[in-house]
């Protein structure tokens, strides 16, 4: 399975950093990219977040990481590749005397990350003047905040802790003339599966082709009596699209962990398929030897897993007693769609 491709897809870290906050990659419009910009207060935890998702940092080592003072710019590299920028928070953007629209012209998303063990009022102000600021100017940007750290709190005060920084925002969005202002709220934490749960809800925000990939997909559930389907950046561990039913998080960490799985044994016994082709020809052909795995009796639950390409894998599960018995069946569909999936990809 090429899933052992790790160094290939790894994302990365742009070497060239910028010599100030106030500079600006300048793209032309066919070669821009997905963006997505990570702010909040210092030491909320934009950084962190960053690294444990896209670089595999342990989260007990992300106290070793240092404050942003620049602004940092990674990629993620899937199916296509998206921008990631970690804006310093110590720093207003907005001001006069930045380059706002080099940095929030072409955004397609923005995720504000608020420390809800820290006096957050602060953070709550900023936010809502940002979201007013940006609303004015850039319409299309999609909010989601992240209320951070939350793994330290007791449930009962978790909640009310959420409960409270949402209705702050959104009353004060409502009181500045804003309607159903475009944001979600997450309660996330590098400790466990949440943090992936939220950003892969994100991601999603930047695929236009979203609604096709969900189509697709609850088809397949369908047609194959799945409970969940998933389609999985594997390196990443977010995924890219899910059909329409409800998230079940216990469902969606089991997949994770298969994921892990799947990919520390690629390590071992996968095999190098040679140099990649460009993009257009890697996306547009199929290659006959993509991997497969299926395991039945976890919690249940069958589970498939089907390699769609050097980034993407399909994984579902199920219930149904006779999933393995109708897997030759199961196969012909996952494989039909495959193909469909692909000549998406190849036209987005």
């Amino acid at each position: 399975m090429s899933l052992n491709e790790v160094e290939s897809h790894e994302s990365t870290l742009d070497e060239t950093e910028p010599s100030s906050a106030t500079e600006a990659v300048q793209v032309s419009q066919s070669q821009q990219k997905p963006r997505l910009l990570f702010m909040g207060l210092k030491r909320s935890g934009k950084s962190s977040i960053i690294n444990v998702v896209l670089y595999k940092l342990p989260p007990t080592e992300t106290v070793f990481i240092p404050t942003t003072v620049v602004i940092k710019k990674h990629a993620l590299h899937s199916f296509k590749e998206f921008q990631v920028w970690d804006l310093p928070g110590q720093i207003d953007f907005l001001e006069s005397n930045f380059d706002t629209e080099g940095i929030f012209n072409t955004a397609g998303a923005m995720v504000w990350v608020l420390d809800a063990q820290d006096d957050y009022l602060e953070s709550v102000a900023r936010l809502t003047e940002t979201i007013l600021q940006l609303q004015q100017m850039y319409p299309d940007i999609k909010y989601s905040v992240f209320i951070h750290k939350v793994d330290s709190l007791s449930n009962d005060f978790r909640e009310d802790t959420v409960r409270d920084i949402t209705q702050r925002i959104m009353d004060d969005l409502n009181d500045a003339g804003l309607e159903n202002p475009p944001v979600s709220f997450y309660s996330t934490s590098v400790y466990d599966d949440s943090i992936y749960e939220a950003l892969s809800k994100v991601i999603q925000l930047l695929n236009p082709q979203l609604p096709t990939f969900e189509a697709l997909l609850d088809t397949i559930a369908g047609s194959c009596k799945m409970e969940k389907v998933y389609l999985f950046d594997v390196l990443s561990k977010l995924y890219v699209a899910s059909d329409t039913s409800p998230v079940d998080m216990g469902a969606y960490e089991l997949c994770s962990d298969y994921i892990d799985t799947i990919v520390d044994l690629s390590e071992i016994y996968g095999w190098d398929r040679g140099k990649p082709e460009d993009n257009e020809t890697k996306v547009a052909k199929m290659d006959d030897e993509n991997a497969e795995s299926f395991i039945s009796g976890i919690r249940g639950y069958c589970l498939y897993l089907k390699e769609i390409n050097k980034y993407l894998a399909l994984i579902g599960f199920s219930k149904e007693p006779r999933f393995a018995e109708e897997k030759p069946l199961i196969d012909f569909n996952i494989q039909v769609f495959q193909g469909s999936l692909t000549a998406v990809i190849a036209r987005s």
